[in-house]
């Protein structure tokens, strides 16, 4: 029989990477793309950007930024991963430290809809909050996380003194 723990800590951890790096994927697809879009109908991503250039905000930077911010939650996820299977941290805290990562990630998507948002907002007839349901999907699933660490824990809290009394029973 194989170490199993250890199997299981690299698959949290692996998966927890995965996870984060998808959430920042959407994050930066959502604020440098899909959400222009939605608020400048009609008109196609050049377009947009050309529009904003002439006005005399640079699209680059907002790309920047947004690529920034989405960035650090990956590698955030990734620095999760590797301290929790390099100091042999139980799968649940190196889960709880990806539910960290994910539920800042509001904070994260925040930010993000400020660049290219505020942009296409001061230089198109359009307000400058977000536009596409995504913005939504990545908050939910930041509270969702933010959510599940207390019950992760907890969960993991009642495991370990069940698994304690056991063993005292079985010792008598």
């Amino acid at each position: 029989m194989g170490n199993t723990r250890g199997a299981v800590r690299i698959v949290v951890a692996v998966v927890g990477v995965v996870v984060v790096a998808a959430y920042a994927a959407l994050l930066a697809v959502n604020a440098l793309v899909l959400d222009p879009l939605a608020a400048v109908p009609g008109a196609t991503l050049p377009q947009i950007h050309e529009r904003i250039e002439a006005a005399g905000m640079s699209v680059a930077g907002d790309v920047r930024g947004v690529v920034v911010v989405a960035s650090i939650g990956v590698v955030l996820a990734i620095v999760a991963a590797v301290v929790g299977l390099a100091a042999r941290l139980p799968a649940t805290v190196v889960a709880v430290m990806h539910l960290g990562v994910l539920a800042a990630g509001a904070l994260a998507t925040f930010q993000s809809g400020f660049w290219l948002g505020m942009d296409v907002a001061d230089t198109f007839p359009t307000g400058g909050g977000a536009h596409t349901i995504w913005a939504g999907v990545l908050y939910l699933t930041s509270l969702a996380a933010f959510v599940a660490i207390p019950v992760v824990l907890a969960v993991t809290a009642v495991r370990t003194r069940n698994t304690q009394r056991q063993r005292q029973l079985a010792a008598e």
